[in-house]
């Protein structure tokens, strides 16, 4: 089964504008099936693993070897195996441009950000687009795969696996060799051992305030320590740190970031969580449903849209509070109930936080007003309310 990615027609568009586009995500996302699925004109596109010893071999020497191929877009898949090659490819960029070719030479594939994304923009300045494929959404899935999307999580061999018996097997091999064999390979030796220990005290505290001596303590390392586990987590897409809004309310406000394990699947593959009433059975499942609701809006908002959440000392709080293009502030609550109600801090956010518009995301698909201008929700149709244009 074969499901479209929304994503592939922002690629299109900046191969067409950039002559560099990177894509980004973890493994098993679906990276290379999209890439290799792009129907272009010209000729066909020519494929590079950086996995692949003999694709590798052929970048020995980069400059020539792709000046020889300068009519054709080149994929290169996992790109941060070879770090080097970025800076050759400004030369045979920058030579295809003066040729006449102004876009749409390379599309780089890469498991990694921030070492990426810091090397491209030193080097491909000006000449390359970003651009982040996560996970299955809520949009991109039939309405009966809406709660299996959640329980499974999005990846693509996890969510149309035959059964959750099936799904629970592939998260928990994709999460051992994630462990023993990708991280190795993309950050520092960290013993596979401490980072799972890591990796599940996360998913038990999914949503909660980052407590970086707490999680030190039950490690017995340092917060140092504890801040470059961090790090690399969210340098591999696999762990979102949202940040506080801070804003001139003149109240005291938290400022501690909160740190969600990206994908539910994960989370739950993590804790032991096989079915649907393995999930609502445990205390993680507000926090579980929260960070399902959080991946899918910043999938579904525009590019540059800003993601945070707002909480008080006094009790004022917000999930979510995007601040979109257009000076554009929309702000989310976020509750797994079928029948949501907010507290007065919900309120007191609002007033504090002064959004165009306010939501209460739920499970459910109705849509109805809420007291004090917001309302309630369901997250498909404000993802795809999101997604619309600013007009709407």
């Amino acid at each position: 089964m074969m499901i479209p990615r929304l994503l592939r027609a922002r690629v299109l568009r900046r191969l067409a504008e950039f002559p560099a586009v990177a894509l980004l995500g973890p493994r098993q996302v679906g990276k290379t099936t999209l890439a290799r699925g792009l129907e272009l004109d010209g000729p066909e596109p020519l494929y590079l693993d950086l996995e692949d010893p003999a694709d590798l071999a052929k970048l020995n020497d980069p400059g020539a070897y792709l000046r020889t191929v300068a009519d054709r877009l080149v994929i290169i898949d996992e790109v941060q195996r070879a770090p080097g090659l970025l800076l050759v490819l400004r030369g045979v960029i920058d030579q295809r441009i003066q040729d006449g070719e102004p876009a749409g030479h390379f599309l780089l594939l890469g498991s990694a950000s921030l070492d990426l994304l810091k090397q491209s923009s030193e080097s491909l300045a000006g000449r390359i687009a970003f651009l982040e494929l996560g996970p299955f959404d809520v949009r991109e899935v039939d309405a009966d795969l809406a709660m299996p999307l959640w329980i499974r999580g999005g990846y693509p061999r996890s969510l149309l696996a035959r059964s959750d018996d099936a799904s629970a097997a592939w998260r928990a091999n994709f999460i051992t060799t994630y462990l023993e064999r990708d991280i190795p390979m993309l950050g520092p030796r960290i013993p596979a051992t401490t980072l799972r220990r890591f990796w599940t005290m996360l998913a038990h505290r999914q949503g909660a305030l980052l407590n970086a001596s707490e999680l030190a303590r039950s490690l017995a390392v340092d917060a140092k320590t504890v801040a470059t586990y961090l790090d690399l987590m969210v340098d591999l897409l696999l762990v979102r740190r949202l940040q506080p809004l801070h804003v001139n309310v003149g109240k005291r406000l938290t400022k501690s970031p909160k740190a969600y394990v990206r994908d539910s699947g994960l989370v739950h593959s993590l804790l032991g969580l096989e079915t649907f009433d393995d999930v609502l059975g445990h205390p993680v499942a507000g926090g579980s449903w929260e960070g399902h609701v959080i991946e899918t809006l910043v999938a579904a908002a525009p590019p540059r849209t800003q993601f945070r959440f707002y909480r008080t000392s006094g009790g004022a709080e917000m999930d979510l509070v995007l601040d979109m293009p257009g000076n554009r502030r929309w702000t989310v609550e976020i509750k797994r109930s079928t029948a949501p109600t907010v507290t007065r801090g919900f309120h007191n956010a609002l007033a504090d936080l002064r959004p165009q518009r306010a939501f209460v995301a739920y499970p459910g698909t109705e849509r109805y007003p809420l007291s004090g201008d917001a309302e309630v929700i369901g997250l498909r149709l404000l993802a795809e309310l999101l997604n619309a244009p600013a007009t709407d």
